[in-house]
């Protein structure tokens, strides 16, 4: 007999055993899809992880019901790395199966009721309830149990339906439904064109009552005579309005038209004219020897190229020369949104051949990107981290661009994982190679390169030798004494900005702090609104004229009074994006201020709105979050000011410091793309601060050195791995004892050096959970595997206990 051992859609831990019908046994293969009882009624669509011929002592697997695909939709490669995911970052498989597939590739179950064949129903012995539901079904061949609450109470309705089961008047059938639909269009033509023609006449004296079917009528077969080929679109017939539907419609009743259905993608490709890549630079013509030599000794790439280096230029070169090679290229990107001049070049190289896969596309979308690449019709993917997931036949090359950037391993997305580390996996797995690239790379990532883990290739001036910008720190607290200050900027920057705005030139003014105010405090009592679901004060948006949590998204209305004494001087604290956007527009009335943060850009394709106004010079000054520092490549931005850089150093993480020196970096390379005399105007109120000088110095080596020094210092990455547990509760006592279990537990495997906590979280409170912290550091080498089993062990030890079942567990590895 043989056996499956079955992935399914649950955060459960392992994998199924099942056996397999005899039917199917020479047929089933890893990777295909199966249906599966699990669970009582319930079907689930499951992945084939392997199949064997080990029988099972301890109890009787439940059989496939059955295949779903004629060849496998996964491959060995993504099946062996969901393995190695499982196993590095402690989740469950269930829970990657959940991520990587689009919803609709997931076939549902919903439970029917139905009457049994040929029965004969006594109604006499029935209760009122059975027979409202022997009648309902007489009616209706299939009833769901949704459906049943219409005429049945809640609380009668298993007990109804077990009674009628067990008299033998009705099953229960387990209708399975697939919710990917194919998308249709559709177009009509003329039916019979050689009998239209020989009929005009008569045809047209026919229509002679109905004008405007007539002149409907003439203009389809007009379009059909000039062309026999085209394809005639409804849409396009009535989407002027000069014509009603129930024209159309008169005319397929009077069978003169008909209409018929083409099934299409909801994607639309690029179809113009492909062009050719321009010539590499001298500097980027060396880069390309060292990537060429570095694949050739099997080993991955970082680029590390300050801003407009043209990296874009050099994985252009090595992805035409992948795809060349009959492989596939991915191309990962931290915020889809934000890419849009990379697309159209790859647009204008690829044309169809060219993929995306990310966030924004509908379930629907993400299902034909999924089976154009498992039929190889895509060439290049852009895509997000989950793009990792996709059925790749042979991915040759992973470029990772801005690998530094924190979207790659956002904690909000279950299960957690880092895609920049993970595709150096996932590229293992198919015997393909990596690019690495940043003008600010990540410390660890630096770390692998001085240790020859990774290949360091260096892009050390910008695209035609154009200077990089010049760095000024500005004393704010002496400028603030001298009374050379207007609100959040001193004389110096808006001098600066408005001799730019007279050239013509742009400004970015870079503030990472959404809202108007953080803050809205009485006067009075010094009352502040904390959020109703978690331990932080609601930020103040006064555009919406809303406090907002940015943890868990609670609104409430701005209080016109105290809620506390009932006074009414209420007033703001702090600073966020929208009040600079405001002062910004109060000090320059005649200039064009645009703000560009994720409050600002929800709407469609606000984005793209506002990267035509910037790029048609319609824009003078753009004020925006960290979002402004990605993606943004315009001629015309000369000036880059911070006017608050301090906030982004004082935060409760190891890694602030570099994220100050990435971010500032990152944004700086906006300013003088071409002419080369780009300024960065960093206001501070401690300008001696070793990271503000270091970055006025520009020189990337000893900023490494210092952060490498610092984080040597403490024992953090990249000198150590660290695993931080997350528990959480509504009850705050037991996430507590919870914790304080489990950190015994983990003290009895583990030195006590290598355990820091439990803790309470920097924010206790999170939409009703309370939250318990465990920082776990490890060594690296060989003892690390050893001690992450006696962490596996100590977690399955934790979850004997029945009482803290209901604690949620979040488990960050690598954090």
């Amino acid at each position: 007999m043989k056996f499956a051992q079955i992935i399914l859609p649950l955060n459960l831990q392992g994998t199924f055993t099942y056996s397999v019908p005899e039917a199917i046994t020479d047929l089933l293969l890893p990777g295909m899809r199966v249906l599966v009882p699990f669970g009582g009624k319930k079907i689930y669509t499951g992945i084939v992880f392997r199949t064997h011929d080990e029988a099972q002592d301890a109890f009787v697997p439940k059989e496939i019901i059955s295949m779903l695909d004629d060849s496998p939709i996964l491959p060995q490669e993504q099946l062996e790395f969901w393995a190695w995911l499982s196993d590095y970052y402690l989740c469950n498989m269930g829970e990657i199966y959940r991520l990587a597939f689009p919803g609709s590739l997931k076939l549902e179950s919903e439970t029917y009721l139905k009457l049994k064949p040929n029965v004969v129903v006594d109604f006499e012995n029935l209760d009122v309830h059975e027979m409202y539901l022997i009648q309902a079904l007489e009616i209706r061949q299939l009833i769901n149990l949704s459906e049943i609450e219409a005429f049945i109470p809640k609380k009668e309705i298993i007990k109804t339906i077990n009674s009628l089961i067990d008299l033998q008047y009705i099953e229960v059938d387990e209708k399975i439904t697939e919710k990917y639909k194919a998308k249709e269009v559709a177009y009509v033509r003329i039916k019979d064109p050689e009998a239209v023609r020989a009929q005009l006449p008569e045809i047209l004296l026919q229509l002679k009552r109905s004008p405007k079917q007539q002149e409907l009528f003439m203009m389809i077969l007009q379009m059909h005579t000039e062309n026999p080929e085209t394809q005639i679109r409804k849409s396009h017939l009535l989407d002027d309005g000069n014509f009603a539907h129930s024209q159309l419609k008169s005319l397929v009743e009077k069978d003169l038209v008909e209409e018929y259905f083409l099934q299409v993608d909801r994607l639309e490709s690029y179809e113009g004219e492909t062009e050719q890549l321009e010539e590499l630079t001298e500097e980027q013509k060396r880069a390309r020897n060292e990537i060429v030599a570095a694949f050739e000794e099997g080993k991955n790439v970082l680029l590390h190229g300050v801003t407009s280096s043209g990296k874009t230029h050099l994985y252009l070169e090595n992805i035409e020369e992948t795809v060349a090679a009959g492989l596939n290229v991915l191309l990962l990107l931290p915020e889809i949104a934000l890419t849009k001049q990379t697309a159209v070049r790859l647009e204008k190289k690829y044309g169809q051949a060219l993929g995306f896969y990310h966030q924004k596309l509908s379930d629907f979308e993400r299902v034909e990107v999924w089976r154009r690449i498992r039929n190889n019709e895509i060439k290049v993917l852009v895509g997000t981290r989950n793009a990792l997931f996709l059925p790749f036949r042979n991915l040759g090359l992973i470029v990772v661009d801005e690998e530094h950037d924190t979207a790659y391993r956002p904690r909000e997305v279950a299960p957690y994982f880092n895609a920049r580390d993970s595709s150096l996996i996932l590229a293992e797995f198919y015997g393909g190679r990596v690019i690495l690239g940043s003008a600010t790379p990540s410390v660890e990532s630096y770390w692998l390169a001085q240790n020859d883990r990774l290949k360091l290739v260096t892009l050390s001036e910008r695209f035609g030798k154009v200077s990089l910008p010049q760095f000024e720190l500005i004393d704010f607290k002496e400028a603030q004494q001298r009374k050379k200050v207007s609100g959040n900027f001193s004389q110096h920057v808006l001098d600066e900005i408005t001799e730019n705005l007279q050239q013509k030139n742009q400004v970015m003014i870079l503030h990472n702090r959404r809202g108007y105010a953080n803050v809205v405090e009485c006067e009075t009592c010094g009352h502040v609104s904390y959020c109703s679901n978690c331990d932080v004060i609601m930020t103040y948006h006064k555009f919406s004229n809303e406090l907002k949590c940015h943890y868990c998204g609670n609104k409430s209305s701005k209080p016109s009074n105290c809620p506390k004494c009932n006074a009414e001087n209420l007033n703001t604290r702090g600073v966020g994006v929208e009040q600079i956007h405001e002062e910004v527009s109060r000090l320059f009335p005649d200039a064009e201020v645009d703000r560009m943060d994720v409050d600002s850009m929800r709407r469609k394709f606000a984005y793209e709105k506002l990267y035509e106004k910037i790029e048609s010079g319609e824009t003078d000054i753009i004020v925006g979050t960290q979002m402004i520092s990605k993606g943004l490549d315009f001629d015309h931005i000369e000036l880059v000011t911070i006017p608050r850089a301090d906030h982004m150093l004082y935060v409760q993480d190891f890694r602030a410091e570099e994220r100050a020196y990435q971010l500032i970096t990152q944004v700086s390379g906006r300013a003088g793309r071409v002419s080369g005399e780009g300024k960065v105007l960093i206001q501070t109120y401690n300008p001696q601060h070793f990271i503000f000088q270091l970055i006025r110095e520009n020189d990337p080596r000893e900023i490494y050195t210092y952060l490498l020094e610092e984080r040597k210092k403490f024992n953090y990455p990249p000198y150590t791995k660290t695993i931080l547990i997350e528990l959480k509760h509504r009850n705050e006592a037991k996430a507590d004892r919870a914790s304080q279990f489990l950190g015994s537990v983990l003290r009895k495997y583990l030195p006590p050096e290598c355990i820091l906590g439990p803790e309470k979280s920097p924010v206790g409170k999170i939409n009703l959970l309370y939250q318990y912290q465990i920082l776990i550091k490890l060594p690296r080498g060989k003892f690390y595997k050893i001690y992450k089993n006696y962490i596996k062990e100590s977690i399955e030890e934790f979850e004997e206990i029945t009482a803290y079942r209901s604690v949620k567990r979040y488990i960050y590895v690598d954090f």
